[in-house]
């Protein structure tokens, strides 16, 4: 597998990314999102098509979960560097430093997995914009497992926390007589323990301990 997509120019490669990094994941990746990041050059287009088939783009322009992955400027480059490795697996495994090859070394490289299917100056593009990209991905660093979140989650309402998460257990003391001396061997101290609900709405605590108040605390 290599991507084929390529730029005629990758002057604005870093602009574009640095752009898509502090601005709001369109619904779809188009001409007039790229237009209203500020790069309105016919050239800039075609990282639209770069964009997909890297793989932070469908096929339709909505963000994939890599783009959204991508948007984290600490784990960019990191990001960046496993799409690459995806899209151009043939050329890493031809050299697993195939990022550090000349344009050259790469180009001939392309030229061997496409089977001469295309010119030498596409080939030449195709070398460059690999290499463009490369400049931005971060082939070294060591990778933080991390939980993601898919855009549809980070909209749901939150799970109930347990284990260590959960909220901590009130204990309630409620005393017996207390008329009864504290020496006293039959006076009980009886200790109730309320596992509270994770919830976000205060009107249930105060209801839960209303009821306490009414039916225990007498």
């Amino acid at each position: 597998m290599v991507a084929t997509a390529y730029l005629t120019s990758t002057k604005n490669l870093e602009g574009i990314f640095n752009a898509i990094r502090v601005a709001k994941a369109p619904q779809r990746f188009t001409v007039k999102f790229l237009e209203g990041l500020g790069f309105k050059a016919s050239a800039d287009r075609l990282v639209i098509n770069v964009l997909k088939s890297i793989g932070l783009l469908n096929e339709d322009g909505t963000p994939t979960r890599l783009y959204f992955e991508f948007l984290d400027q600490t784990q960019s480059g990191i990001i960046l560097a496993q799409a690459l490795e995806e899209a151009y697996s043939d050329l890493f495994e031809l050299n697993r430093g195939a990022h550090k090859m000349s344009r050259d070394e790469v180009k001939n490289k392309l030229k061997t997995i496409t089977e001469g299917a295309y010119s030498d100056d596409v080939l030449s593009k195709m070398a460059n914009t690999f290499l463009s990209l490369s400049e931005h991905a971060d082939f070294d660093a060591e990778v933080v497992p991390q939980k993601q979140k898919s855009t549809e989650e980070e909209y749901r309402e939150p799970e109930p926390l347990d284990g260590a998460n959960q909220l901590p257990k009130v204990p309630l003391l409620i005393p017996g007589d207390r008329n009864r001396s504290a020496s006293t061997d039959t006076n009980f101290t009886f200790r109730i323990e309320i596992v509270l609900p994770a919830v976000d709405d205060r009107r249930i605590y105060d209801a839960i301990f209303s009821s306490l108040k009414e039916h225990l605390l007498k």
